[in-house]
């Protein structure tokens, strides 16, 4: 594996432009699409013991909105990992691993800081 996964939706315009940041600057990854492959438990529950599990839910997109006042009633881990495994749209984009340290979102100025580039 490589030493940076990054995790999302390929159609995803936030994940393009994270990708085509770190294209340019020949970084390479891997990456993995949560809608065609699948969440990967692990992952997930990795992200979330660094990061918490309030920051890898995308409360704003339309996934969340559609979800019904039950779904969003998150209490517990297990709430929240049934909830990313059932709706990947709902995880926020990118979810990038790099030498094990999690990162959510895409910015130039984080990737650039990330990644020791310009």
């Amino acid at each position: 594996m490589s030493s940076t996964l990054m995790l999302g939706i390929k159609n995803c315009d936030t994940i393009k432009k994270a990708r085509l940041f770190l294209a340019e600057r020949q970084i390479s990854l891997e990456f993995h699409d949560y809608k065609t492959s699948g969440v990967p438990v692990e992952i997930l529950q990795a992200a979330a013991s660094q990061l918490g599990w309030e920051a890898l839910i995308n409360r704003k997109g339309t996934t969340w909105r559609k979800l019904s006042p039950a779904q969003q009633a998150l209490q517990e881990p297990a709430d929240y990992l049934t909830l990313c495994q059932a709706e990947p749209s709902v995880i926020k984009r990118p979810l990038l691993c790099h030498h094990d340290k999690f990162y959510v979102g895409f910015s130039a100025g984080q990737y650039a800081e990330i990644f020791g580039v310009a």
